[in-house]
């Protein structure tokens, strides 16, 4: 007989979106310009999990920075998933533009209280809202994770160093 010697997990995966996608996605964010939005941009063009964007406070957004960014760090309502989860993220494109409407507009402490607040992080209910939203619009499969997925294609499309984009994303890294 044989033995199958496997760590991977069955079931469904997730596909990363494609350019395509993400462009008509990012527009339709640019077209509704309202919280749920903004959060599906600002993940977006940074891979963050969407626990991290919905636990986000208004002051891990430093846009005056030299280098616009968001910080994404532990608390008691938002824990990570490992210790190099913890970083610095270069804000670009439709997640700068998100973060601006954000710090525009919110006026809580969470950059997205509709998702977030002290007593704890709902990015269950969030994935579940973005996910319908996003499905008339996506390839079959796609799903709000798909960005962290996509993110990592395209930072190697560009042949940025293997280091580098584990520390965007926060994966651990082997090497």
């Amino acid at each position: 007989s044989k033995v199958l010697l496997t760590n991977a997990k069955v079931g469904s995966s997730r596909p990363p979106l494609s350019n395509q996608d993400i462009h008509q996605i990012q527009n339709l964010c640019f077209k509704f310009d309202d919280e749920m939005r903004w959060l599906v941009g600002i993940i977006s063009d940074t891979g963050m999990r969407l626990s991290e964007a919905c636990g986000a406070l208004i002051e891990d957004i430093r846009l005056n920075d030299p280098i616009p960014h968001i910080r994404i760090s532990p608390n008691s309502w938002r824990p990570l998933k490992t210790p190099t989860s913890e970083r610095v993220i270069p804000l670009v494109g439709t997640s700068l533009w998100s973060a601006e409407r954000v710090l525009t507009n919110i006026s809580s402490s969470f950059a997205f209280p509709r998702y977030c607040s002290f007593e704890g992080n709902k990015a269950d209910t969030a994935s579940n809202a973005l996910n319908k939203w996003m499905r008339p619009h996506v390839e079959q499969g796609c799903v709000i994770h798909s960005f962290r997925h996509s993110l990592r294609d395209r930072l190697r499309e560009v042949e940025c160093p293997s280091d580098i984009i584990d520390q965007i994303g926060g994966w651990q890294s082997y090497g």
